[in-house]
């Protein structure tokens, strides 16, 4: 039988593994709740979610991910909001930990060079030397 393309990496239908019926999965295993206890409505676990979904969608979708890139991903989002929620300590005015702040970006540098993110620069037109020759020319 053939399983629909959502499912098809999911853990719980991967060679190998023993597929249970989902009364039998966590919550989080059937996709229902991003997390185990939390009910996820406060502000930041809807930040979490969304950074969440930017990072999943960057990397072709929730469809083609691995459990293994699905729980980087996860990882990240995490690693994100708590180094947002410092940002907005050191923005009121409050002191914050620069090195903890600093290896919690470390971390997400490499959580995301993990998962295959990488810096894509873009072509800027005109170029700052196209400005300097035109300027230069007038």
């Amino acid at each position: 039988m053939e399983q629909p393309e959502s499912i098809e990496n999911s853990s719980a239908v991967r060679a190998g593994s023993v597929a249970q019926p989902s009364r039998l999965r966590s919550r989080v295993t059937n996709g229902s709740s991003p997390f185990v206890e939390a009910d996820g409505r406060g502000p930041w676990a809807r930040r979490w979610r969304d950074v969440l979904g930017e990072i999943t969608s960057d990397l072709g979708g929730h469809d083609v991910l691995s459990e293994g890139q699905r729980q980087l991903a996860r990882r990240a989002a995490t690693i994100s909001i708590a180094c947002e929620r410092m940002e907005g300590e050191a923005a009121a005015g409050k002191e914050i930990d620069l090195e903890e702040y600093g290896r919690l970006t470390d971390r997400l540098g490499r959580a995301f060079q993990r998962l295959g993110l990488r810096r894509q620069p873009r072509m800027v037109e005109p170029s700052l030397a196209d400005i300097l020759n035109e300027e230069a020319a007038e």
